[in-house]
């Protein structure tokens, strides 16, 4: 009985494109159809690897998601491997962009909401727990002594007890200083923590008295410190304010929250072939979504837009975004520049084993989450 379909071995992603990406291993002989075409591999192509559906010359572009990821090296035919034996990136300095708006805003929907913490200067998270921030690493094991002596704490609506570890705070100077402050001050107003307990030692550069400093006017209640020098029982005291602050953080529950308060951070998920064919594109429908009821989406790593980074240009909402977003990045690219290091050397080795063979290549498919 013949069969009634024959399985995809590759997808060929936008019409434009002259590569297609296997979807399993291919030997070399195979035949591959794109499109009613039918040829034949001339090599082995592992999965999330590109196969050439088309002749391209050397130094004419390699398409993908309908946009060049570099350039050949030598005359690719088709069914041949494409990857970096053949194609090499098109990338070099900061260049000149040119604002051309292209995007739709989604088609209306009734607006969503979702069930957060609201907290009283008006952010929202969406997780309530209490949180320990040392000051400085030198009482990370204090503090997670105490995360887990509270962990009895959680219930009711506290999700949890945790301590957050890290090596600074002691000694550093300059922006290193100041960098430390900033990302700790971030954690300790962070809307997902009810309540925080900031520890510090008291001989440390990181001082507590320098923190207050720089997270400005508090809330005593959901913020409360600890010296650890200036107890005999450090955990004691610790444990005592961990039990105000459940007290305080119990109080929060659940209510529905417009989308617009919501914030969603996009996080790097390890690179391949696929990344820009199966989750990528889904978070960028919900990006799209998210933004539209005034919700953000942060995108990062700016280095992983070098490529793509005209399709991020030509959606910013106006001409004045624009501009910063291209500062940004040319920004990035002469900071490479002035260390002597190349722009484009990125991807990994883990990443060119998937099948992401430029940086162009693994940019588009990062891109997609936005």
């Amino acid at each position: 009985m013949p069969a009634l379909f024959t399985p995809m071995n590759v997808v060929k992603i936008n019409p434009a494109d002259n590569v297609a990406v296997a979807l399993k291993p291919i030997v070399s002989g195979e035949e591959i159809q794109i499109g009613g075409r039918v040829f034949t591999a001339k090599d082995n192509i592992g999965m999330g690897h590109k196969v050439a559906a088309a002749e391209i010359k050397s130094g004419e572009e390699a398409v993908k998601y309908g946009f060049p990821i570099g350039r050949a090296s030598a005359d690719i035919s088709v069914g041949e491997h494409v990857h970096t034996h053949n194609v090499k990136t098109g990338l070099s300095g900061g260049e000149d962009y040119f604002y051309a708006p292209r995007f739709n805003a989604p088609a209306h929907r009734p607006s969503g909401a979702f069930k957060g913490f609201r907290r009283e200067n008006g952010k929202v998270g969406v997780r309530n727990e209490i949180w320990v921030i040392p000051t400085v690493g030198c009482v990370n094991s204090v503090g997670s002594i105490l995360a887990e002596k509270a962990r009895r704490l959680a219930r009711g609506s506290i999700g949890g007890v945790y301590g957050f570890t890290h090596p600074y705070g002691c000694s550093q100077l300059g922006d290193d200083h100041k960098n430390t402050q900033k990302a700790l001050s971030g954690l300790i107003h962070h809307p997902n923590a009810g309540a925080v307990l900031v520890l510090g030692l008291g001989c440390e550069k990181n001082h507590i008295a320098g923190m207050k400093e720089m997270l400005g006017h508090g809330d005593t209640d959901r913020v409360k410190f600890l010296n650890c020098q200036d107890f005999e029982d450090e955990i004691a005291e610790g444990l005592s304010l961990l039990e105000k602050l459940a007290a305080y953080a119990g109080k929060f529950t659940r209510e529905d929250v417009p989308m617009s308060a919501l914030t969603v951070g996009l996080k790097c998920g390890g690179s391949d072939g696929f990344s820009g064919i199966t989750a990528n594109p889904l978070l960028g429908v919900f990006s799209d979504r998210l933004t539209a009821e005034g919700g953000t989406a942060i995108l990062t790593e700016v280095p992983e837009m070098f490529g793509a980074e005209t399709i991020l240009l030509n959606r910013c909402a106006d001409k004045s975004v624009f501009d910063k977003a291209v500062s940004m990045i040319n920004g990035f690219k002469e900071y490479f520049i002035q260390n002597n290091q190349p722009v484009y050397e990125n991807p990994s080795p883990g990443n060119k084993a998937g099948g992401i063979t430029t940086l162009e290549d693994k940019s588009l498919g990062c891109t997609q989450k936005a």
